[in-house]
Order: structure tokens, then C-alpha cells, then sequence
């Protein structure tokens, strides 16, 4: 009878750690005071460091050509994303796609994001 009411204590505490956690933690997007927006930073293309950020992240999932693979294409990314929307889900990943905000410097996920933005 014990290791049952322990049993359900210890799922009980998961279900409520689990919703503080999803429902008390802010936000990139909150966590910038109010009224600033973010904005991935102007900048040129830079098509070479694009295309080998992309084979050495990218291309396994994506495709040779962003056609797709396990991942979405990404040929025409640039009309149906912004520049920020793009930054975000490569930055904080979702939906199957890994988080790369630890992986890639924030030059990188720039560079990455204004090469895929242009995609239209």
C-alpha cells in the first residue's frame, strides 16, 4: 500500500513540476522589455559561409538542394517566414527540429538565417 501511495506522490509532483515549468518560465520573446521588438540584424548575404553552415548543420535533414528530407523543404522558406520567424525555430528548434542556439554563434545563426530568408 505504501510504494502505491508513494507511487502516485511522486507522479503528482511530476504532473505539477512539469506544468510550473511550462507555464511560469517566460519566454525569449517575454523576456525583452516591453515594447522592444526583435529584429535579426541587416546584413549582405554571405552565400559561402551560408552554403557550409548549412552542409555541416543542415543538409542531413534538409536536403542537398533544401529540397527536404526528414526535414521541410527549404527552397521558398523566405515567402513564408520572416527573417525573425526563421532565426527563431533555428535558434530554439520545435516541431522535430533541435534547438541550434547552443550549437551555432549568434553570427552563425545571422548568416544562416539572412541566406535562408532570401529564399523566396
Amino acid at each position: 500500500m505504501q510504494k502505491r501511495l508513494m507511487a502516485a506522490l511522486v507522479c503528482i509532483a511530476c504532473v505539477c513540476g512539469v506544468y510550473l515549468l511550462s507555464t511560469e518560465l517566460p519566454d525569449k520573446e517575454e523576456s525583452i522589455s516591453e515594447g522592444t521588438k526583435f529584429t535579426v540584424p541587416e546584413r549582405a548575404v554571405d552565400a559561402a559561409a551560408s552554403e557550409q553552415l548549412y552542409k555541416n548543420m543542415c543538409i542531413s535533414c534538409h536536403g542537398d538542394h533544401l529540397q527536404g528530407a526528414i526535414g521541410p523543404e527549404l527552397a521558398h522558406i523566405g515567402d513564408s517566414m520572416t527573417k525573425e520567424q526563421i532565426y527563431k525555430k533555428i535558434s530554439d528548434g520545435g516541431g522535430g527540429m533541435p534547438a541550434f542556439e547552443d550549437r551555432l554563434t549568434e553570427d552563425h545563426l545571422i548568416t544562416i538565417t539572412t541566406w535562408l530568408a532570401s529564399h523566396k
